[in-house]
């Protein structure tokens, strides 16, 4: 899959970095292009090239690292045509200037302020629970990281995380865009926690748990609790 990305911060150097690495063809696209060429050429991995944001908009998946504070939307808005039909990777918390809290309500999310702003553009918000260290050192004594992975449209979220295959994280079905609503304020919560107890920038939550079928566990509990059938007291 031809991924390109517009930004050449942290997180979109990371992104690129690790989709190339897993065999994709990755444009990392800049305003600046000598700077896109000179990371792409300094992290030296097959498939990743540096360019503009034109060339990076020309791939089937887009993934911009740009904060909405910085005026993300109002950047989509003009790419718009641009962006019809693609599938589109939105990896943004809201934050505002010194993270400290979001500049979105609550009643809604960055994913879905994207996706009312590109409505024939296939939003699917990943990567937003994901600091950008544990890019670095994803593995956690043994245990991966998720990236809870949200969209209204199923079948670009299957391929976004079949996208993943061939990384170092576990990729979740979190269910509808709405869903970034709390999975961008589990973020803020990490973010907060992180820094008070020392783990941040690398920190992340997992989703702990196998196939289960409730009250097999049990054991003596649930037969002690357990009251005959039709006793409501």
């Amino acid at each position: 899959m031809r991924i390109g990305i517009l930004g050449t911060g942290r997180m979109g150097t990371r992104l690129a970095a690790m989709y190339a690495g897993a065999g994709h063809e990755v444009v990392l696209g800049s305003r600046d292009t000598g700077r896109a060429h000179r990371i792409a050429e300094g992290l030296a991995l097959p498939g990743l090239t540096g360019g503009d944001y034109d060339r990076a908009l020309d791939a089937p998946v887009v993934l911009p690292a740009v904060f909405l504070r910085d005026g993300l939307l109002t950047r989509l808005e003009s790419l718009r045509a641009a962006l019809a039909d693609k599938i589109l990777i939105d990896i943004t918390n809201p934050f505002n200037a010194d993270y400290s809290d979001f500049i979105t309500p609550w009643d809604t999310s960055g994913a879905e302020q994207i996706a009312a702003t590109l409505p024939a553009t296939r939003v699917v918000g990943a990567f937003k629970n994901v600091w950008w260290e544990v890019f670095d050192a994803p593995d956690f004594d043994g245990l991966a990281s998720d990236v809870y992975v949200v969209s209204d449209d199923e079948d670009a979220k299957r391929q976004v995380i079949g996208l993943g295959e061939g990384t170092p994280f576990r990729y979740v079905d979190a269910g509808r865009l709405s869903n970034a609503r709390t999975v961008e304020r589990m973020t803020l919560l990490s973010g907060e926690m992180g820094a008070r107890l020392g783990f941040f920038p690398r920190m992340n939550y997992a989703l702990l748990g196998r196939p289960w079928r409730p009250g097999q566990a049990d054991g003596t509990v649930g037969a002690l609790i357990a009251r005959p059938e039709g006793d409501a007291g």
